[in-house]
C-alpha cells in the first residue's frame, strides 16, 4: 500500500485537452464507484467544465482517478470574488491516502490566487460522501458547514454558487442538493459511514448528521477561503507527512 501511494502522477488538462480516450479512461474509474451512472450524462457534465486533474499511475500511465475543476464569479462583501468549483472527484480505493491530487489542486490554487491579488478565492464544493468533506474541514481554516458552528459569514457564498449552478435542485431551508432519488450517489460499499467512525470523529459525525440523506446521493453544498493560513497549513502538513515517511 505504501507504494501505490507513491506511485501516481497528477496533472491538469484544460478541458479542450481531454480526448475521448480520457473521457473513457475516466468513466471507467467513475462507474466503478458510482451507481445510476451512463456515458453520455458524464461526457455532458464534464463538457460543463473547465478542467480536469487526470491521477494516473507511473508505471504504464493508467488513469486511476480524476477531479475536475469550474472557475465561478461571485460577490463577496462589497467586492467580488472568484470560486473555484469542484465537481466529481473519484480516486481507485487502492491509492486512498494517495495525497498528488492534494498537492496538485493546492499549487493551482497558490498561482489563481497570486494573479488575482486583492480577490477574495473560495473552494467551492459539493459532497455525496464524508471523504469529500473531510478535505475541506481538514485543509481550510475558514469552511462552511463548521462543525464548531464558525464562518457563517459564508452562507451567502453557498447560496449565490448553488442558485447559479443548481437552481432546480437547491433546498435552501435544508442547505443540501438534491437531485432525485435516481441521481448519482456512491454505491453502497463505498466509504460507508459506521457508528464507530461517528463516535471517533466529530467532523463525519457532523457530516453525517447535517446530510442525514447521502446515501441515497444528496449533497452537501460547502465552501473554503482560500487564504494565506490555509497554504501555511496545508504545505506544512505536506512537510510533515514526506519527513516521517523518510524517517
Amino acid at each position: 500500500m505504501t507504494q501505490n501511494k507513491r506511485a501516481l502522477t497528477c496533472r491538469f488538462l484544460p478541458l479542450e485537452q481531454i480526448s475521448v480516450k480520457h473521457l473513457r479512461d475516466m468513466y471507467r474509474v467513475f462507474s466503478r464507484y458510482y451507481a445510476n451512472t451512463d456515458l453520455e450524462t458524464f461526457v455532458q457534465d464534464m463538457n460543463r467544465k473547465s478542467g480536469v486533474f487526470l491521477l494516473a499511475e507511473k508505471a504504464g500511465n493508467r488513469v486511476v482517478g480524476f477531479s475536475t475543476w469550474t472557475e465561478v464569479a461571485l460577490n463577496y462583501g462589497n467586492g467580488k470574488a472568484i470560486g473555484v468549483f469542484s465537481g466529481d472527484t473519484i480516486l481507485e480505493k487502492d491509492y486512498w491516502g494517495n495525497k498528488a491530487l492534494q498537492q496538485a489542486f493546492a499549487l493551482r490554487m497558490l498561482k489563481l490566487k497570486l494573479t488575482r491579488p486583492g480577490t477574495r478565492v473560495f473552494w467551492l464544493l459539493i459532497s455525496k460522501g464524508y471523504k469529500t468533506y473531510l478535505l475541506l474541514a481538514n485543509n481550510f481554516v475558514r469552511h462552511y458547514p463548521n462543525h464548531h458552528n464558525r464562518d457563517k459569514s459564508l452562507v451567502g457564498v453557498i447560496d449565490q454558487y448553488c442558485e447559479k449552478l443548481f437552481p432546480d435542485y437547491y433546498d435552501r431551508n435544508n442547505r443540501l442538493l438534491d437531485f432525485g432519488d435516481h441521481s448519482q450517489h456512491l454505491k453502497g460499499d463505498v466509504a460507508d459511514i459506521t457508528d464507530c467512525m461517528r463516535e471517533a470523529n466529530a467532523k463525519i459525525r457532523f457530516f453525517d448528521d447535517t446530510n442525514p440523506s447521502w446515501r441515497r446521493g444528496t449533497e452537501l453544498p460547502c465552501v473554503g477561503e482560500v487564504c494565506s493560513r490555509t497554504f501555511i497549513g496545508f504545505f506544512r502538513k505536506q512537510l510533515g507527512s514526506r519527513r516521517s515517511t523518510l524517517q
